[in-house]
């Protein structure tokens, strides 16, 4: 059965103020329904009851910190706590800004700083690192344990009537700042409204379908969109998130087979470790929406072979999650798609300022519902959104059948020996031999080239070579795309949120020796 939001609306329409609070206009519609299921304390709770967990600590937020407080930091794990305090944050109408905790502080206390936080909700086993990040004029409130040095007890109220709290916000009201993962540099604070995450959730929504008995599995960090998208969509619709603290691919497969799963988010990564445990999909499951970062085309041919209902989805942070997702029957049909744009997004292909043909690569650039207003930094947000809309830095083109490929970044274009080499084009052509796992491909400064092109290999075999790849490589690359530098490595180095972390792959083939 197919189930509409509490209030149906084309996602180019201005939003019902009635959905200003989504928790509580779903908690006053099905106040029965299962909200969120903890695996880790193995609990549950009603939409009801999630509700008034997250008034009580509304109310007490409210009551700690200052009257004009505008931005709250959320430094926890995935899990129960998380998503009561992103909801407790928004009731307020404040902006919830979830916080790395796999960040090294340094970095946090700058995006901390970035975004002016007026408190942060910790737990007592992330205290430590709420003290450290935290600006000097910030609350930080620890959600489980007695107040010490810089830390501030939290007393949730107990009431179980409603709080008389502010909930009146439009379609742009500020719901979220997310920092960006930083393959390619310093990471970007995002801002998203209440209209790009209700839009995203409707989009996703309408790609993916909506049934009465969904249970969608969050095992992502829920600092990143992919982990949080989840939530708000369930809410929305009134289905329910089962809340795994992080992937394990054991205790995931089993979660999936136990708890009546109907659909997750995963990066290939996962998925790939999922396969290797030898987990099939239950019958419960209806998708898994694979996205993150690339997902090489025998991983879809794999899911193919044992009946994953895999969608492949390409998305950024500033589209508050999905762009494109492409259905299994497309999927199987054309391994590197990543389907067509959600509802309410337009993607075009963009070359030298004039829109590409189909099959003709170049930036994508999006606009619609689901695109952020920009980034904290306003020198950031107008180098990359204008009247045409938000330029990816994707380089990616359209099929004849109106369907999207991605191919790389406009950045990771390298120039050697004035030749153009694309980075995703020698990785497909490293990973279609049987002796690599994956791989990873960068340019890097050449004395003589002016860039060289450099890969990190994952071998798959034991009599993986070095000279074996660079020859087996060369049948199908021109002379000046194959990597003058490869560097075997027992795993690629990955970012939190799955995608891989071009900076540490450039400093491992910089300390490779030249020409290896």
């Amino acid at each position: 059965m197919t189930l509409p939001p509490p209030a149906a609306w084309p996602v180019s329409d201005p939003l019902p103020a009635a959905s200003a609070d989504v928790l509580r206009e779903r908690a006053r519609a099905t106040p029965e329904a299962t909200a969120l299921v903890d695996t880790d304390s193995d609990s549950a709770l009603t939409y009801g009851a999630f509700d008034r967990r997250v008034d009580a600590w509304s109310v007490a937020v409210a009551d700690a910190v200052a009257a004009d407080a505008e931005r709250i930091g959320i430094a926890l794990p995935t899990g129960l706590a998380f998503a009561t305090a992103y909801f407790a944050v928004v009731r307020q109408n404040w902006t919830a800004v979830p916080l790395n905790l796999r960040e090294d502080e340094a970095t946090v206390e700058k995006q901390a700083a970035a975004a002016d936080l007026d408190a942060v909700l910790c737990s007592r086993a992330t205290a430590d690192f709420g003290r450290a990040i935290a600006p000097a004029d910030a609350v930080v409130l620890s959600i489980d344990g007695a107040g010490d040095d810089g830390v501030t007890a939290f007393q949730p109220r107990t009431s179980e009537a409603d709080s008389d709290v502010a909930t009146a916000a439009d379609r742009d009201t500020e719901r979220l700042v997310l920092f960006t993962s930083g393959t390619t540099g310093d990471p970007k604070g995002v801002r998203l409204t209440r209209g790009n995450l209700l839009a995203s959730a409707v989009g996703s929504a309408d790609r993916l379908g909506v049934e009465s008995g969904d249970r969608w599995l969050v095992c992502l960090p829920m600092y990143h969109m992919g982990g949080l998208a989840p939530l708000v969509r369930s809410t929305l619709y009134g289905t329910t998130t089962v809340l795994q603290p992080e992937f394990d691919a054991a205790a995931t497969a089993t979660v999936l087979d136990e708890d009546d799963v109907t659909g997750v988010s995963l990066v290939p990564t996962q998925l790939t470790r999922l396969l290797d445990e030898g987990w099939t999909p239950p019958a419960s499951l209806r998708f898994v929406l694979l996205g993150g970062a690339p997902a090489r085309p025998a991983l879809i041919e794999r899911c193919g072979e044992v009946g994953v209902p895999v969608y492949p989805t390409y998305g950024t942070t500033e589209t508050a999650s999905q762009i494109t997702t492409a259905t299994p029957a497309e999927a199987f049909d054309d391994p590197e798609t990543v389907g067509r744009p959600l509802r309410g997004t337009t993607v075009t292909v963009i070359d030298d300022g004039s829109e590409c043909r189909p099959e003709t690569p170049g930036e994508l650039v999006v606009s619609g519902p689901t695109v952020t207003p920009g980034y904290l930094d306003d020198a950031q947000t107008a180098a990359a959104v204008d009247d045409r809309g938000f330029h990816t830095g994707d380089v990616g083109y359209r099929d004849a059948d109106g369907r999207y490929v991605v191919v790389g970044r406009v950045d990771d274009q390298i120039v050697t020996g004035g030749e153009n080499v694309q980075p995703a084009t020698v990785v497909q052509a490293l990973e279609a031999q049987p002796a690599v796992a994956a791989a990873a491909v960068v340019g890097v400064p050449d004395p003589e080239w002016g860039e060289r092109v450099a890969a990190v290999v994952v071998p798959a075999t034991s009599d993986c070579t070095v000279e074996g790849i660079r020859t087996t490589v060369g049948e199908t690359l021109a002379d000046f795309a194959v990597p003058k530098t490869i560097e075997l490595v027992e795993t690629l180095p990955r970012t939190a949120s799955g995608t891989v972390d071009r900076e540490r792959v450039r400093e491992i083939v910089v300390d490779s020796p030249s020409g290896r």
